[in-house]
């Protein structure tokens, strides 16, 4: 590996240790044996580089997640809903899970604005991402349209369960919860029309 794949490996070992705030660009020079002045060549800033290695951190769980969905489940089908947010949850029970860092992100992203501006651009994409993922097919065939409903409609769910998992996991959904949740709706749709 070059220093850009190293410090990007060292960022995302540092963030799951120390999160947004607390890691120093000399804490992930010592975690990946490279040097300051790599930093700003290969990223431009520390934040920018703690962006990007979060935004690693979500496509690789998302890959594994839409590696094991799918073979017996209906893209856009109810099984296919709680089997997704099944490995969301998962992940979230994690001890560390990179997921809270989301939460500070939001907390704090008024005094990270490197790092929030540049997972607000991300936040497109990923919503692009869950859409793939529930609904099937590849990302890039996902029309812009849809991105700003179905897949807006995603992230809003996505945040709100993060949220709801850091601030009191005792009390927070389960995929069956939701799972549950989303068929009173669409029953209640059916019923209305």
């Amino acid at each position: 590996m070059g220093h850009r794949e190293d410090l990007l490996e060292g960022a995302k070992r540092c963030l799951l240790e120390k999160g947004f705030a607390r890691t120093t660009a000399r804490d992930v020079v010592r975690e990946s044996g490279t040097n300051l002045a790599s930093i700003g060549y290969h990223y431009g800033s520390k934040d920018a580089l703690l962006a990007q290695a979060y935004v690693a951190l979500v496509e690789g769980a998302a890959d594994d997640w839409g590696a094991a969905v799918g073979a017996g489940t209906a893209p856009g089908s109810l099984e296919r809903f709680r089997e997704v947010w099944s490995k969301v949850v998962a992940s979230l029970r994690e001890p560390g899970s990179f997921w809270r860092l989301s939460a500070e992100i939001v907390v704090m992203g008024d005094q990270l604005p490197e790092a929030r501006d540049h997972l607000a651009r991300a936040q497109r994409e990923a919503s692009r991402g869950l859409v793939a993922l529930l609904m099937g097919g590849p990302e890039e065939d996902v029309p812009e349209a849809v991105v700003d409903t179905l897949g807006a409609f995603y992230t809003v769910l996505m945040t709100g369960l993060i949220a709801q998992w850091t601030f009191d996991p005792a009390t927070a959904p389960d995929a069956d919860a939701l799972t549950e949740g989303l068929r009173r709706v669409l029953d209640g749709v059916r019923g209305a029309e």
